[in-house]
């Protein structure tokens, strides 16, 4: 199993390790909702250097990324573009951040458990284009620092200021003895900064953030704060049979761009069969990823993805069911069990994001 930089650390702060897309990674410290909670009122850091890297170089670079990605990425040097992979059927390969480091050098951020397979697929789409395609997953480590006290320690923690960043927006900054990105972005809903560096500069943030009172956070928190948040996991929201039109991403599809799977997408539009909702149930229970969603004695989907969230009554899911099952307020069951829970189709603003506009 793959381990990251910080791996000892996590041992050291007596973190439940767990196997996750290869990778030997914290689940939970102190334990996950006191971990969620500390990131919503406080300061938390997640170790995400289990993420992928690719490198995009060449003349066709920029065009290049164009032509794979959904969203529109402008030759923009401080800006970061979320964006998804699609097929040749429309659906989802993978969604990424997109950084343009210069025009002929591209940084695309993918998720752990794709990393061979966006690779392969990203190099196969790439022959016909003046680039060339690096993996460099294993060169960098990343943290993630997030939560509304950031602000206040960011230039102790870094050396330099954040402040002058908003959100979805990034630098290169000095650090220790050599250069990371600075990026306000995450995966929480907070304020907040990911880091990237080669691993011995990430490893000295990450203790500066520890030294500062940054509560340690793992996966378990990282999934529970991105939910409630409204952000799509792959393989739950997103997945190679799930388009982005279902999962409710037309902000990051363009469809006045060519892109690979864009004629699909723009057909489908026009007569869509399923949708991504939400859903709270009306009993106090848990519903899972993969449990069926029915409407009276139809199944018409299932969850992607649920909880019980901390501080929140109500169980909340997002589900993928029938177009005819996703009007607001429509009766639903979940099948918990063998028993069929009562619930009801509500919007996904399960809680309102604080970033930096």
């Amino acid at each position: 199993m793959k381990t990251t930089a910080l791996y000892e650390k996590h041992l050291a702060l007596n973190a439940r390790m767990i196997e996750y897309a290869g990778f030997s990674m914290p689940l939970s410290y102190a334990g996950i909702t006191e971990e969620h909670l500390a990131v919503r009122t406080g300061m938390g850091i997640f170790d995400v250097s289990h993420m992928g890297e690719f490198l995009v170089e060449g003349k066709d670079a920029l065009k290049f990324v164009n032509h794979i990605v959904t969203n529109i990425i402008p030759e923009d040097f401080a800006k970061v573009t979320y964006a998804l992979f699609c097929n040749e059927e429309g659906n989802v390969v993978d969604d990424l951040l997109v950084y343009v480091i210069k025009p002929e050098q591209v940084l695309l951020v993918v998720n752990a458990g794709n990393i061979d397979k966006d690779f392969d697929w990203v190099v196969q789409q790439s022959q016909t284009f003046d680039v060339l395609v690096k993996n460099v997953s294993t060169t960098f480590s990343q943290v993630a620092i997030q939560g509304p006290e950031v602000i206040n320690h960011i230039a102790n923690i870094m050396g330099v200021e954040g402040s002058d960043l908003k959100f979805m927006t990034y630098k290169v900054v000095p650090f220790g003895s050599g250069h990371v990105i600075l990026s306000r972005t995450g995966y929480t809903g907070e304020d907040g900064f990911e880091i990237y560096g080669h691993h011995e500069l990430v490893t000295q943030v990450w203790d500066h953030a520890i030294a500062a009172g940054a509560q340690p956070c793992g996966l378990g928190a990282r999934d529970t704060l991105r939910f409630e948040a409204n952000l799509p996991l792959y393989g739950h929201e997103i997945s190679d049979t799930i388009n982005p039109v279902e999962a409710g991403l037309n902000f990051a599809v363009k469809l006045e761009k060519p892109f690979i799977g864009r004629d699909v997408l723009v057909k489908y539009k026009e007569n869509p069969k399923r949708k991504v909702v939400g859903l709270e149930l009306l009993e106090r229970n848990i519903p899972r990823h993969g449990y069926e969603v029915y409407q009276g004695d139809e199944l018409v989907g299932t969850i992607t993805t649920g909880y019980l969230l901390p501080n929140v009554e109500t169980p909340l899911a997002c589900a993928l069911v029938d177009i005819k099952a996703s009007e607001m307020g429509t009766e639903l069951s979940v099948m918990i069990r063998k028993n069929k829970v009562p619930a009801r189709v509500r919007n996904r603003k399960f809680y309102i994001k604080n970033y930096k506009k």
